[in-house]
């Protein structure tokens, strides 16, 4: 049956985003829409082929399909398709087609592109691209590849305390980076002179290799301006070089960072890195959910305001493992601190509990055991203090088990790639994540290459993790709408963290795994995974847009609560979102759902 061009009108009012245009652009907007007729089966359009609009579902039912033939969506009346591949470069990224005889309205490219030009609200609405950040200039966006000095002034160990002295003058500099070739061996001050060439009373001929410090704390060009500040308040240094891929290239002091604004985070850091106990430190976590109010408030990127309230629970770690140490004496033999899980991947936000294992020597023996214990206990107590609760699955250092030497790690690792049961896909995947904290970093060198190396190469261990990994799915019903918890204390909500982060999480370990990417953080693995054949660039660029509104969705609602004065949680309902809101989430989780049935038709499903 024709619609009317009144009925046309009265039709669209009833569709977001055309009920928020006037009058008057809503009565020249309608006759540009061409009414489709399509019957049952009949296919509208097919992934690969030009665009020719925009569609709306007047009446009728329509599937869509993902590269893979998978279903994503059926929609019924007043849902839209298509705009994903017009809003990119007009060709379609799915397959449409009808499932019963259906009328269809088609805004041509044309005027959907006027559209879009001309009413921000509906460009909003159908771009779902992520629009970039604030554009002012602080310590939570700018990165250190932006500011630093590239040119670092440099010299060998072999010269005299006299001549680097001099270099520094002449370049009006207060540091100097000690290299052979491209490899950074140490760094000289204008401090390291005073107190141990002036004060000491040592010749001028000295040579730099003897009062430089060696091995000096670095950070990679791709580390955010606060990263160095915290760097300098906790060890108490002014000068940190630049370091990537093992080669010098660049160098950032404190004069660097005074054009910049200084973020609350670091006072907290420069608090517990002096504090006397684990209550004094609690203290100061106490105002991390006011920081991440001030953080989402003032605009930042999900992966900035979770860096940053990370960066406080490794400052804090440190530190508890320095009193520990002050408390116990020096350990028996060298150790690391790792975190798994959220502090692993530098993604804690205002709910967060500790997952943490040690890494020890093997020069380990039988009577250290206690020492290592007491220190576990010591720090994990602590931590439980400041607010980061004890793991419910006894994921932590406290637990024998996540406290060995450095062999029975690697056995571990060896055994959960041969024998992938499903307990091993779980362990593999929480280990996966590992991040050093404290302690002596060389424990971790090259181990995370040996296991991802191994455990790509083994194909069925692949298969289960990737199997594994689709257990956790975004929360949608039989017909893609948005599906809620049905029962129990948070019925009629979404689970942000389990249905909404963590199954992007679970698919950027994969792609990790599958072109063995060394970043832990997720969004680094996607961009990283981007660059390789592990994830097309299309279906990057998708993932990245969807884990970002899915991500930020989570910390706008940790945030609402806070402003409430109520204790942040993953629990969001629907009903606090707006149409507008909705929309885009549901289209977010699609987007999961489809690069999860890419991975698994790509891979296989083991049941």
């Amino acid at each position: 049956m024709p619609l009317s061009p009144d009925g046309l009108i009265q039709f669209l009012k009833t569709v977001h985003p055309y009920d928020s245009l006037d009058a008057a652009r809503l009565a020249q907007l309608a006759p540009k829409f061409e009414v489709i007729h399509a019957n049952a089966g009949e296919e509208i359009y097919a992934l690969g082929a030009p665009m020719q609009g925009l569609y709306l579902v007047h009446h009728g039912e329509v599937e869509v399909f993902d590269e893979n033939g998978m279903a994503v969506s059926i929609l019924g009346p007043r849902n839209s398709f298509g705009e994903r591949g017009l809003t990119r470069d007009g060709i379609a990224v799915t397959t449409a087609s009808a499932n019963a005889e259906s009328a269809l309205l088609l805004l041509p490219r044309a005027d959907f592109d006027a559209l879009m030009q001309a009413e921000p609200k509906v460009a909003r609405f159908f771009d779902r691209r992520r629009p970039g950040g604030p554009a002012q200039s602080s310590l939570a966006t700018r990165r250190v590849a932006d500011f630093m000095a590239t040119q670092p002034i440099t010299c060998s160990s072999g010269l005299t305390c006299q001549s680097a002295a001099q270099l520094m003058r002449e370049h009006h500099i207060s540091s100097v980076c000690v290299t052979d070739g491209d490899t950074l061996e140490g760094i000289l001050t204008n401090r390291d002179l005073t107190e141990k060439v002036l004060a000491e009373g040592l010749p001028i001929s000295t040579p730099v290799a003897r009062i430089m410090t060696r091995d000096p704390l670095t950070l990679p060009s791709s580390a955010i301006a606060s990263d160095v500040l915290h760097a300098m308040m906790e060890h108490r240094i002014g000068h940190v070089p630049v370091v990537d891929a093992g080669k010098l290239s660049g160098i950032v002091t404190q004069t660097d960072l005074t054009r910049l604004q200084a973020m609350s985070s670091a006072e907290m850091i420069a608090e517990i890195a002096s504090a006397p106990d684990a209550a004094a430190m609690a203290r100061v976590t106490d105002r991390i959910p006011a920081l991440l109010l001030q953080l989402v408030a003032g605009g930042n990127r999900h992966e900035v305001v979770t860096r940053l309230i990370t960066d406080i629970a490794d400052a804090a770690t440190r530190r508890l493992l320095a009193l520990a140490e002050e408390r116990l004496g020096p350990p028996p033999v060298p150790y690391l601190w790792l975190a798994c899980g959220s502090q692993g991947r530098q993604e804690q936000t205002g709910v967060s509990d500790q997952d943490n294992c040690l890494m020890i020597d093997d020069a380990m023996q039988e009577d250290d055991a206690p020492y290592f214990e007491a220190l576990a206990q010591f720090v994990c107590d602590g931590l439980n203090t400041c607010g980061y609760v004890y793991c419910p699955g006894d994921m932590m250092a406290t637990t024998p088990r996540w406290r060995q030497p450095l062999r029975i790690w690697r056995q571990y690792f060896d055994g959960w790639i041969k024998t992938p049961d499903p307990m091993a896909q779980m362990l593999a995947s929480v280990m996966f994540d590992l991040r050093p904290i404290g302690g002596n970093r060389d424990l971790f060198n090259g181990l995370q290459e040996e296991v991802l190396q191994a455990a790509s190469a083994n194909s069925i261990f692949t298969a289960h993790m990737i199997s594994n990994s689709l257990k956790h799915t975004p929360p949608l019903g039989l017909l893609r709408g948005i599906a809620t918890i049905r029962s129990g204390e948070h019925r009629n909500t979404l689970d942000l963290k389990h249905n909404g982060v963590v199954p992007v999480v679970d698919l950027g370990r994969i792609y990790a795994l599958q072109a063995r990417l060394t970043p832990v953080n997720t969004r680094a693995r996607l961009e990283a995974a981007a660059l390789t054949s592990a994830l097309s660039p299309s279906g990057a660029r998708d993932l990245l847009d969807a884990y970002d509104l899915i991500a930020e969705t989570r910390l706008t609602h940790q945030a609402d609560q806070i402003r409430s004065g109520t204790a942040p949680d993953n629990f969001l309902a629907p009903s606090d979102l707006s149409d507008f809101e909705r929309s885009h989430l549901r289209d977010a989780f699609v987007v999961v759902k489809t690069m999860q049935s890419a991975l698994g038709h790509g891979k296989g499903m083991l049941g």
